[in-house]
């Protein structure tokens, strides 16, 4: 596997490796795969039409990593990519994935990623996704990730969503569809500034008597850039849900939260809060008075917010 200088510095900001690693993976760069390998219980198939993948987790595999990193790095580049997780009962893995884009041309830099994840009963997934665009490019960057889970009796899954700079519009789409005593755990984390875009809609289905979701969504928007955030969680039987927006807003920027919440069972509990709000005062001025000017006070604040 070969990657140039740019391409390693992304593949480090997205997936944390500098490489090959080990374990199964699959390294995608420019809409082809440029390393990948499988294990003896997990097991990488690409599609024919080479637009994705089916990656099958045997029952039993425990403490196993998948990176799956995608790097866009030509101009005028557009995909759309369609992965299947198959994770068989009992297993317990850790996904890595994400996008990240370094684009120095004037055209457009765009991946669509679709992924789709069947848990087996009791079977545990920790999936981090993080999208990233680097300070150096010029052309447009656009990400629209769509996630879909399907969690199977006792199952759980926890999903931490990153984009922090560098992408001018995303779309980032999440349904899920929760058996009996099974859980989902959602944390994003996400950052707009100058004229950026993004979209967030989450759609979760309490389906199984037991079934819990927790959906928590940190942002901040700054100079003239706008966020809308949706969320719809519905209770259809004997469940616990909890969907949460908090947002810091700042310059010119817009922040909209649409929460929405259907009970459908005498025992479905369901939660919404969300806050939108500016810095206080009082944070930057205790901070200025430890030395800090009002915009490396503001830094500071961010950083603790998204952390």
């Amino acid at each position: 596997m070969e990657l140039d200088r740019e391409q390693l510095n992304v593949l480090k900001e997205i997936a944390g490796i500098d490489g090959a690693p080990e374990g199964a993976y699959n390294i995608r760069v420019d809409g082809k795969s440029v390393g990948s390998s499988s294990t003896k219980e997990i097991d990488i198939k690409f599609h024919g039409t080479g637009n994705g993948m089916d990656i099958t987790v045997a029952p039993g595999t425990v403490r196993q990593n998948v990176h799956i990193p995608v790097i866009l790095s030509a101009s005028g580049h557009v995909e759309t990519v369609y992965n299947n997780f198959f994770i068989g009962e009992n297993a317990d893995i850790t996904i890595v994935a994400g996008c990240g884009v370094h684009n120095c041309g004037s055209g457009l830099s765009q991946h669509d990623g679709v992924h789709t994840f069947h848990l087996g009963k009791n079977a545990r997934v920790k999936y981090v996704e993080k999208h990233y665009g680097s300070e150096e490019s010029t052309g447009e960057i656009v990400l629209n990730p769509v996630t879909e889970a399907y969690l199977g009796e006792g199952s759980f899954m926890e999903m931490n969503t990153i984009q922090i700079r560098g992408v001018n519009s995303t779309r980032r789409v999440t349904r899920a569809d929760i058996g009996a005593g099974a859980s989902l755990v959602i944390k994003e984390k996400l950052m707009t500034h100058d004229r950026q875009q993004a979209v967030t809609e989450f759609e979760v289905n309490l389906n199984g008597k037991g079934s819990s979701a927790d959906v928590a969504s940190r942002s901040v928007a700054s100079g003239s850039s706008r966020q809308v955030f949706l969320s719809k969680m519905s209770g259809n039987e004997e469940c616990a849900g909890h969907s949460e927006c908090d947002a810091i807003i700042m310059d010119a920027a817009c922040v909209q939260a649409i929460p929405e919440v259907t009970a459908n069972h005498v025992e479905a509990m369901l939660i919404h809060e969300a806050a939108i709000g500016k810095i206080a005062g009082e944070q930057i001025t205790k901070l200025m008075t430890l030395g800090l000017d009002r915009e490396e006070a503001e830094r500071q604040i961010v950083k603790g917010f998204l952390k």
